[in-house]
């Protein structure tokens, strides 16, 4: 008996990673080991720099927290000393949204810590 071969199968799962990597240079979008190369190395990317995307807002974060507080005089690492000696529960993503978009609230948490 011949050995049956799923073409229907085949074919859709390659042109479903085909599809995905439309808009790629040259033969990355339509050389089917090429389109798959590059896809599985886009995935790999994507789930190393999901972790990244952390570590780079979090240290955007203490660099507007530091330009903020250094205009009332104290370094980012003594005011995030008082905040903590003071109990005061406010993350670094809220404290940099504040000194970007309200430096009045801002000046007022620094006014409490001082």
């Amino acid at each position: 008996m011949p050995r049956s071969v799923n073409s229907v199968a085949s074919r859709a799962r390659r042109k479903k990673i085909l599809k995905r990597t439309r808009g790629n240079f040259l033969s990355r979008k339509n050389v089917w080991t090429v389109a798959k190369n590059t896809y599985e190395k886009g995935l790999t990317y994507a789930y190393r720099d999901r972790k990244t995307k952390k570590h780079n807002f979090r240290a955007l974060w203490i660099q507007r927290i530091n330009a903020a507080a250094r205009q009332y005089g104290m370094s980012y690492s003594q005011f995030m000393g008082k905040l903590n000696a003071q109990n005061i529960g406010l993350n670094r993503k809220v404290l940099a949204d504040l000194a970007m978009n309200n430096p009045q609230a801002f000046e007022a948490i620094i006014n409490s810590v001082k």
